[in-house]
């Protein structure tokens, strides 16, 4: 029999640490390991002869804390101070190195002094992790720039006390600070990211209104138990997952399903908890509390569906682990060939630390975190907003894409399609009655009626129970609702369009005028304008898109039609969003997903791809990896198109960071580089490397 458990790992610094204790954890007979390096935490299966206690101690074994307990991550506030103080310090070092006018008597050792703690406390999360790494023989980025830094600092501290004044102290403050910089923007994603569970369970009502005795009496959500009876008023969320006991009314399930139209319930109905009780007054009696609530569940499909997937490898994190053995090996053999040819220790000192100055990864620190910086600057411009660098490589890779419809294809809000009315005031006598009404239909009619002017007054206003509603205006009796509930016939071309408008997917609305049947009203969700203008350019790159939606088959296919869409999956249920991704992703394709409700906040996690819309909940929009901020659907084609630009880019600086590096490290080996023009070629690759970043600033968007 095995058991699931899931570890917080504290002291991971990137993918290939997670790569590390995965690797460690899997040695362990009967032992499965999923170590996230974005979420801090390793999803571990193992048998019952292996203890949590002999997990955690095989991930301190190789340098990192565990615990079961959620640890709190480390923040971006953690680097902020270091960040900071380094910033502050690093500017007048650089100042006093590159601008003569400014160097005033003894000011070598004013630099000295100010790059200091720069390079010992600022970079001191750097030149820690490098020593766990390397006691684990490892080799990352942190063992780069520690290297490169203290290679710098301690090179200038030695020629200072020679009395010469060829000072590198600006390349270990700025790669120090530089690198700060990466890190303090990473945690923060990463941070933010995690929000997604917070979210949801934040969506659960907090008190509840218990019947005991036959009185109310409001206590803590947590002291709700299975077959207490509580009380929801109109506007109020339901407690807990339940079933109506008095009482009707229309619940707004949207923050859970993503779909639009209130569902009537009535006694002996189930309710899910997180819902709101839009209409009147219910009992309800509690089937589920806590851990399994539809909430609950869902909150921990998110959480599976974000610790399974894998983070993307960091690039310059795969090519360091081979790069700085390399370079370190060099820099040993150019020291040992010039002593061995008989040159001086001054000469042999210089040129070796000359390879290793000119294979210093400011260049290389640079790559990614310039152009992201600038990528999700053009993009926030342009309201689309990219989560981190993990999220570029799927984009390339991606060749389907799901669309969630409500919200996402369709605007999400009621709208009146058409009005089939025997006379003309149909519509105003019917609007001017739902204008009492809170029901989301009712208040679509009453918007378009009102549009032509003052709606009149109602009298004698009844809610019957969510099948319609009566009252009287300007001396008529008018009733508002379903057909089934109206007992007078309906004109043959009323009946006619009724049926149309069903086999649309669309809602009629029957509207009886003094005991007759004078018209049908059309209530529908509306295809967003620019939806097929966008599906239209996600075919263009190369995507297939799916439509997957909770509403009927017809009312799907309609709106797939519409917009130019072939493959419909219709009558999805909120958790097997998932599993419709996971079946697409089972036939080898790479999915994208694009949502807006809590209920897609699952599927978005399980995409290799998760773009949330803007205008939909928050849950969907931490879950996502790209947010399309405007809610405009033309966004998702653009989100792919600047993220790819933004990965080719990335690529391109990594290539020619190496290249600048790699091309120089024969000269300095030979002695033709002193450490100063190292440092000025390094200074050259990193110009270069934001240069090319910043043409990302003219990406068009096809809006």
């Amino acid at each position: 029999m095995t058991t699931s458990v899931t570890l917080s790992v504290g002291g991971m610094t990137c993918s290939s640490c997670a790569a590390r204790i995965e690797k460690r954890l899997n040695r362990i007979d009967g032992v499965h390991a999923s170590v996230n390096f974005a979420t801090e935490q390793a999803a571990i299966t193992y048998p019952d002869s292996v203890t949590t206690d002999e997990l955690v101690a095989a991930v301190e074994a190789t340098g990192y804390t565990a615990s079961i307990d959620k640890a709190d991550g480390t923040t971006e506030t953690a680097y902020l101070p270091r960040l900071l103080v380094s910033l502050a310090l690093t500017i007048p070092v650089i100042a006093l190195s590159m601008i003569p006018a400014l160097q005033f008597p003894h000011w070598p050792l004013w630099a000295l002094t100010l790059a200091t703690p720069v390079v010992f406390w600022g970079a001191w999360p750097l030149h820690h992790a490098a020593w766990t790494n390397l006691r684990h023989g490892a080799a990352t980025m942190d063992t780069l720039v520690s290297l490169g830094v203290l290679t710098s600092y301690l090179w200038s501290a030695w020629m200072l006390s020679t009395g010469s004044d060829h000072l590198y102290l600006e390349v270990a403050a700025t790669v120090t600070t530089l690198i700060l910089a990466g890190k303090f923007f990473e945690t923060r994603a990463k941070r933010q990211s995690g929000a997604a569970l917070r979210a949801l369970l934040d969506l659960g009502a907090k008190d509840v209104a218990v019947l005991r005795d036959g009185r109310e009496i409001r206590v803590p959500i947590e002291e709700l138990a299975v077959g207490d009876t509580f009380v929801v008023r109109p506007g109020e969320k339901i407690a807990t997952d339940g079933v109506v006991m008095t009482g009707t009314s229309a619940v707004d399930a949207s923050m859970l399903t993503g779909e639009s139209v209130p569902v009537e319930v009535g006694p002996g109905d189930q309710l899910a908890g997180a819902t709101v009780n839009a209409g009147g007054r219910l009992e309800v009696k509690a089937t589920r509390v806590g851990a399994d609530t539809q909430l609950a569940q869902m909150a921990r499909l998110v959480a599976d569906a974000q610790s399974g997937k894998a983070d993307v490898q960091r690039l310059a994190d795969r090519v360091s682990a081979v790069f700085v053995p390399v370079v370190i090996g060099l820099a040993l053999l150019t020291l040992v060939g010039w002593l061995v040819a008989g040159g001086t220790v001054s000469a042999a000192l210089t040129a070796a630390v000359s390879v290793l100055i000119i294979a210093c990864p400011c260049a290389l620190g640079l790559a990614t975190p310039t152009a992201l910086l600038v990528g999700t600057g053009r993009g926030a411009q342009l309201g689309i907003l990219i989560k981190g660098p993990q999220v570029l490589e799927s984009t390339r890779k991606v060749d389907t894409v799901v669309l969630d419809k409500t919200g996402t294809v369709t605007t999400g809000k009621m709208t009146v399609a058409a009005v089939h009315a025997q006379s003309d005031n149909v519509l105003r006598l019917a609007g001017a009655l739902e204008h009492a009404s809170e029901h989301p239909i009712a208040q679509a009619i009453a918007t378009l009626a009102a549009a032509d002017g003052p709606l009149p007054a109602v009298t004698d206003f009844v809610n019957h129970d969510g099948r319609g509603v009566t009252g009287v205006v300007d001396g008529h009796e008018v009733a508002v609702g379903r057909r089934s509930w109206l007992t007078a016939e309906a004109a043959p071309e009323l009946q006619t369009a009724a049926q149309h408008a069903e086999t649309e997917g669309r809602t009629p609305v029957w509207v009886a005028v003094d005991g007759a049947i004078a018209g049908v009203i059309v209530v529908s969700d509306t295809v967003k304008d620019t939806a097929a203008e966008a599906i239209a350019e996600l075919k263009k790159l190369g995507l297939t898109p799916v439509l997957l939606s909770g509403d009927n088959a017809r009312a799907a296919g309609a709106v797939a039609a519409e917009v130019g869409i072939e493959t419909v999956i219709a009558e999805v249920l909120p958790a097997d969003k998932v599993d419709e991704v996971k079946r697409l992703q089972d036939q080898g394709r790479v999915v994208a997903m694009v949502g807006d409700g809590v209920n897609d906040a699952a599927a978005l996690a399980q995409a290799d791809l998760g773009l949330a819309m803007g205008t939909g909940t928050d849950v969907a929009i931490e879950a996502s990896d790209l947010t399309l901020a405007s809610g405009d659907l033309r966004a998702a084609g653009d989100a792919i198109r600047l993220s790819r630009a933004t990965l080719k880019t990335i690529k391109g600086n990594l290539f020619w960071a190496f290249a600048y590096n790699v091309a120089a490290i024969p000269l300095a080996a030979a002695g033709m580089l002193n450490p100063m023009i190292a440092s000025a070629a390094m200074a050259f690759s990193s110009l270069f490397v934001v240069s090319n970043s910043l043409r990302l600033r003219s990406f068009k968007p096809s809006r």
